[in-house]
């Protein structure tokens, strides 16, 4: 996955996609979807395309959880491997 830095670095973009649950998704010019908070929005306007690094604090929250989604499948996998009996 690619590191924070990478992703926003100037001239990095992200683009509207689509609102769903109360979040505006944004695609990031290397392909990462992450969500928008409405609660966070207050009365700010949010352009459809705009500086990446300008949404940095969204995309770090997006990594964060995509990390610690795939720590946890690994630790599952790990687990289960250990509890199968042998043949």
């Amino acid at each position: 996955m690619s590191e924070l830095k990478d992703i926003v670095a100037p001239p990095a973009q992200v683009h509207f996609q689509h609102y769903f649950d109360g979040a505006l998704w944004y695609e990031t010019d290397s392909g990462l979807s992450f969500p928008v908070p409405i609660d966070d929005i207050g009365n700010a306007t949010f352009p459809r395309d705009d500086k990446a690094m300008l949404y940095m604090r969204y995309i770090r929250k997006q990594l964060n959880m995509l990390e610690s989604e795939k720590r946890n499948v690994e630790e599952k996998s790990k687990t289960s491997d250990s509890e199968t009996p042998a043949q």
